[in-house]
């Protein structure tokens, strides 16, 4: 069944059967993440957010609303600050999407090393924000699973991560696909010693986190958590932050950390030592070069400009990820 528009009136007026008696607003659209449809509206005057599944689509992986209603609840009683849910509404899916609400919180959404000149971010907010993020990362990663309720989601293992994006590789056409198998081959011949499964983010950087001033205020975004090696995140985080000039055009904004700082930041806030991080790092320029290949299909596929550069030959990222996994 191919996806629906949604009935905006309609959602509206499951919102006000969810809260009888609440004086609720008409909704408006507000952006967001990509996976879920997101809006804001007031309910007796206090904003609120609403996720919604998409219309038409089974609600399930990164488009499962109450799976990630379920981990903010988790999460909710944690130093890891996330937004309140406050209702949930199962719907009758696919043609009635499920949708929950949650609290509006305040603050931007910025990623420091996309702004550039009169629009950079402040030296000491970049600083302060990067490392407030990295520990609350640390702080996710130290929570067992088991003691917030969340013991019976599945594991993830390095093989099936690795697995996970030669797949959107394979699902391309054959010139996106270039360089990609022999490093493919060199992650599964190169599998490091799996350490203790933890809450995952999935795209764990500050560009997914609300900030006022110096103050990170809350992680959102987190239609694909998961379960699994806490290093996924961790080499993601990083190289978000800091990432090589030999990457096309990677600019790092003033004050922004050292990559040893972000690391020293994470491990006393999880308690806990990284090591072995060199395949990890090249794990996530895989994934990053795997993704990047697979929103320049889908646009190919509608026939409009890729929002990502398009690469003629190697993508620069698995240069360097062949380049960490051979030395």
């Amino acid at each position: 069944m191919p996806a629906l528009p949604l009935d905006e009136a309609e959602l509206t007026t499951r919102i006000h059967e969810l809260l009888p008696g609440r004086e609720v607003r008409p909704i408006e659209e507000l952006v967001g993440g990509t996976s879920s449809l997101t809006y804001w509206t007031t309910v007796d005057g206090e904003r609120v957010v609403v996720k919604i599944a998409v219309p038409g689509l089974d609600p399930v992986r990164n488009r499962d609303v109450l799976r990630q209603a379920r981990l903010l609840r988790a999460l909710e009683p944690t130093e890891v600050p996330v937004p309140t849910v406050i209702a949930e509404h199962v719907g009758t899916p696919p043609e009635i999407p499920p949708f929950f609400l949650m609290s509006f919180e305040e603050g931007i959404c910025v990623e420091p090393n996309s702004l550039v000149g009169v629009n950079a971010l402040p030296s000491e907010q970049v600083r302060a924000r990067e490392l407030t993020a990295v520990r609350y990362m640390g702080l996710l990663h130290a929570i067992d699973p088991v003691s917030v309720g969340l013991g019976d989601e599945p594991e993830g293992t390095l093989a099936g991560e690795v697995q996970r994006w030669k797949n959107s590789f394979e699902a391309c056409e054959e010139d996106l696909q270039v360089g990609s198998q022999d490093v493919y081959d060199l992650l599964m011949a190169n599998l490091p010693h799996a350490g203790p499964t933890v809450l995952l983010h999935g795209d764990f950087r500050l560009g997914n986190t609300l900030s006022i001033d110096s103050r990170v205020t809350a992680v959102i975004d987190w239609e694909i958590w998961s379960r699994g090696d806490a290093r996924i995140d961790l080499a993601w985080f990083l190289l978000m932050a800091n990432p090589e000039a030999a990457l096309g055009g990677a600019t790092i904004a003033a004050g922004m950390p050292s990559t040893e700082e972000l690391i020293a930041t994470y491990e006393q806030a999880r308690g806990a030592t990284v090591a072995d991080l060199r395949w990890f790092e090249a794990l996530v320029r895989f994934k990053q070069a795997a993704a990047g290949a697979f929103i320049t299909r889908n646009a190919r596929r509608r026939g409009v400009a890729s929002p990502v550069e398009e690469i003629v030959g190697e993508n620069p990222r698995l240069t360097s990820a062949r380049a960490l996994l051979s030395s």
